[in-house]
């Protein structure tokens, strides 16, 4: 591990590093193919949890993501939150929790 990871300590810190590792490959690919590639690898490997948080971030001010991030969020599966994952299996939940769900 380089000298610079041990200072990585954030799981949103991670997140942003890994997302821009992915853009920084598929930038030498043509634009349309970059954004596709970034937005199929985090879709196939990184978990809901994993793309919620990125969501949670992208929406919050989008951090430090590489440029091809941000356009190929688009393309990225949003999962749900745990009150839609309640609501869908039947279980009430409180207003408050679904207002903060549904941004």
């Amino acid at each position: 591990m380089s000298h610079d990871e041990d200072h990585i300590t954030s799981t949103g810190e991670k997140l942003v590093r890994m997302a821009n590792q992915i853009a920084a490959f598929f930038h030498s690919r043509p634009r349309e193919e970059g954004v596709a590639g970034v937005a199929e690898h985090i879709n196939k490997f990184w978990e809901p949890r994993m793309r919620r948080q990125f969501f949670e971030m992208l929406d919050s001010g989008g951090e430090d993501f590489d440029e091809l991030v941000v356009v190929a969020a688009a393309r990225i599966k949003r999962p749900i939150t745990p009150a839609e994952a309640d609501l869908k299996l039947g279980i009430k939940v409180p207003p408050g929790d679904l207002a903060g769900a549904q941004k």
